[in-house]
């Protein structure tokens, strides 16, 4: 049953059934204790007023046996519930009641007992007169205590059968008014437009739907939160490509123009590059897309960090033959973190290409490692400017471009490479470094590395093991990280 409503509405019905059922099998239980108390007395009365009454001879045993005990006027079928038989010692039937059997009620000389006669089950209650030489016996027939029961149980329900319904009517109106106000909200945001994302008011509501309240205003701050950074993003991006496609035209409308092999052919190259960072863009908004949509993907696998970079270091000296080549450390290849391999590549490659964008064409970059006590790092030094410190805090913002952007920068690689590593459960570091240039570091925490195979870094003499490239030896790796 998907309704709260006729869920509410069955469980409450079915609890009040249990609840009625078990009041009357325990009025059941208790009426009935309490009728054979008051019956069980009433022999146990009569039994005695019967031998009472011949001890004193006040009556002859032969008619002490027609006096009825009790003469019930309550309902017809009770009268002469009471039969009683007067038997001497030894054996001899000295008189009974007329609904009295003519074979004993008991064989029992004296107490309660009871007997079956006739099919039937007879309550008996026995007084022994040895001065008389007599004894008593009364009792009256178990049929007659059930019906006695039955008659108290039928009481109660039959109105009951006929309240049931008015009380279940009663029941769906109170849990139709109880469900008023989440059928208000309903409505509330049935009919609200599709653009109005404001909170929900909570003044007088219930307590146990505020939290859905909460949550569903939670909800409408995360959404209007991320509509307003789609329609940031869509603005950028359309700033951003308004000004390679407006080259595009104008080298094109030039090398049209031009009968000159030189101008035509300067305009031609200036197209390529209008095409390359164009291309580029368009790349990193997917991959910055990607990045926001996709779901991390482990599976239990070990990423090498040091195949991927120096595939990705390929990769980049295959787009940009010109530019700085990028040097793998070779130690880097012993490390293996269980992370998503896909997020890993677009987060270092970006941090790659900035450096071979911003190093000069002569220099080399070098991707190496860093471990502390807490983090590894994937480390990536180049020779370039830099990034001004006041600049550091705001260069991961998506469309930033400081003061020493290049024509290729689209003020996305860095946000792009901060929002992968955030997803791995990491993040991007930016220094400034000493001898000129940066170092891009993106952090992992340590729990990530794995057992062996894969080797962790070590400390040695207090100082962090850190290597740049294959190329170094030991003592001029600690040196450098001196």
């Amino acid at each position: 049953m998907t309704s709260i409503r006729g869920r509410l509405f069955m469980i409450l019905m079915i609890t009040t059934g249990i609840v009625w059922m078990s009041a009357i099998a325990w009025i059941y239980l208790s009426t009935r204790a309490e009728v054979e108390r008051v019956l069980d007395a009433r022999l146990i009365e009569a039994a005695r007023m019967v031998s009472s009454l011949i001890t004193s001879q006040e009556i002859d045993p032969k008619r002490a046996a027609q006096i009825p005990a009790i003469e019930p006027t309550m309902h017809a079928s009770y009268d002469r519930q009471l039969s009683c038989q007067i038997w001497a010692l030894d054996g001899t039937l000295v008189g009974r009641s007329d609904a009295a059997p003519a074979t004993p009620l008991s064989d029992a000389q004296d107490g309660f007992s009871e007997t079956l006669i006739g099919g039937e089950t007879w309550r008996v209650y026995a007084v022994v007169n040895t001065d008389l030489g007599m004894r008593v016996l009364v009792g009256d027939n178990m049929r007659v205590r059930d019906r006695l029961v039955a008659d108290v149980i039928r009481g109660l329900a039959l109105p009951a059968l006929l309240i049931l319904p008015i009380l279940a009517g009663l029941i769906w109106l109170s849990v139709r008014k109880g469900l008023g106000p989440l059928n208000n909200m309903a409505h509330a945001l049935e009919t609200r437009p599709a653009s109005d994302l404001s909170a929900l008011p909570d003044v007088d509501t219930p307590s146990e739907i505020k939290p859905v309240i909460r949550s569903l205003n939670g909800l409408f701050g995360r959404v209007q939160a991320a509509r307003e950074r789609e329609r940031d993003f869509t603005a950028f991006a359309a700033h951003e490509l308004r000004t390679p496609i407006a080259g595009l035209k104008t080298q094109a409308q030039v090398a049209l123009g031009s009968e000159d092999p030189s101008i035509r052919a300067n305009a031609l190259r200036q197209i390529m590059v209008s095409v390359d960072r164009t291309s580029r863009l368009m790349r990193q908004l997917t991959d910055l897309t990607n990045a926001e949509r996709g779901e991390v993907d482990t599976d239990g696998r070990r990423v090498n960090l040091g195949r991927l970079a120096s595939q990705l270091a390929e990769d980049i000296r295959q787009h940009y033959p010109d530019a700085a080549p990028i040097e793998v450390c070779a130690r880097l290849k012993d490390i293996c973190l269980e992370i998503d391999a896909s997020l890993f590549m677009l987060a270092t490659r970006n941090l790659m290409e900035n450096a071979v964008v911003h190093s000069p064409g002569g220099d080399v970059v070098h991707c190496g490692l860093s471990v502390d006590d807490d983090h590894i790092a994937v480390t990536i030094d180049d020779r370039g400017p830099g990034i001004p410190e006041d600049e550091l805090p705001k260069v991961c913002e998506r469309f930033y471009r400081g003061r020493n952007k290049t024509a290729m920068g689209s003020g996305l690689g860095l946000a792009i490479a901060d929002l992968a590593a955030k997803r791995l459960g990491g993040h991007v570091s930016l220094t400034n470094r000493a001898e000129g240039g940066l170092r891009a570091e993106l952090r992992f925490n340590k729990i990530l590395l794995p057992q062996p195979p894969c080797r962790e870094p070590r400390n040695v003499d207090g100082k962090t093991e850190s290597f740049s490239d294959g190329s170094q030896s030991r003592k001029d790796r600690l040196a450098h990280e001196k």
